[in-house]
């Protein structure tokens, strides 16, 4: 098939992993993206919150347990979008091969984000209206340091007058965290393929930083929004608290 046309810039979910770090008391599911989530599985979360992003097609991008997990998402899902499946047979390898494994399927700009992240709608309200530079993407950031859920295991940024300077788990000096969401042109595919050609591997935060040399990797401001990355249970139990307060909340205020 070739790349997704029809409305709307299309989306890269990435769900290849299998989920090793929730795998501990508290985990009910061996396939993270069916992790119920206030309520909800994560990746019918993460499509809804997709639509929400003016996004039309999704590329999904499977791994560990693809073929029932195929299955499950195809059960589950009740949306309008259109959906396509991936198999990255590689994906014990960094992540950055489930990215270019959807290569084919996406033309010009396309939102990129995991099957594991939980966010509000107002993060997709400010995709829907962003478009990244020519060549290049840009990263959803979260300023709010200090409120960040398990910084140790954060992905940190630093940022200057909107461009990510530096990127990385281990980052000593840095203004901002990874969220998790992009919006990309394929010009982060062709870093990535860089970087694997070199190497024989390649995480996406490995594109990132081509990018970012290049002054071609911008960081966009998520403000207030919320967002929260799901790999351990402690970080389920905390995006659960958080989801049934926000609700508690909408209710209070009508």
């Amino acid at each position: 098939m070739g790349a997704l046309q029809t409305g709307g810039r299309p989306a890269v979910v990435l769900a290849a992993g299998n989920g090793s770090r929730l795998a501990a008391p508290g985990a009910t599911c061996s396939m993270k993206p069916l992790l119920r989530v206030g309520g909800e599985p994560l990746m019918s979360r993460t499509l809804r919150s997709l639509e929400l992003a003016g996004c039309r097609e999704v590329v999904i991008v499977l791994g560990h347990e693809a073929d029932r997990l195929h299955r499950e998402i195809e059960d589950c899902y009740v949306g309008d979008l259109r959906l396509q499946f991936v198999h990255n047979p590689d994906f014990h390898l960094a992540n950055g091969l489930s990215v270019l494994c959807a290569r084919s399927h996406v033309a010009s700009e396309f939102v990129l984000t995991m099957a594991d992240h939980v966010f509000g709608n107002e993060i997709m309200e400010l995709i829907r209206e962003h478009h990244p530079p020519p060549d290049g993407a840009t990263l959803c950031v979260d300023y709010k340091v200090q409120r960040v859920f398990d910084l140790e295991d954060a992905t940190k940024v630093r940022e200057r007058d909107g461009l990510v300077l530096a990127i990385g788990k281990g980052l000593m000096t840095y203004n901002c965290i990874d969220t998790g969401v992009f919006i990309c042109t394929t010009g982060l595919m062709d870093a990535l393929a860089e970087v694997y050609a070199r190497v024989g591997n390649a995480s996406l935060t490995d594109g990132v930083k081509v990018l970012a040399s290049r002054g071609l990797m911008q960081a966009l401001d998520i403000g207030d929004g919320f967002w929260q990355d799901v790999d351990t249970p402690q970080m389920l139990a905390h995006a659960n608290a958080m989801l049934y307060g926000r609700r508690r909340l909408r209710s209070l205020n009508g």
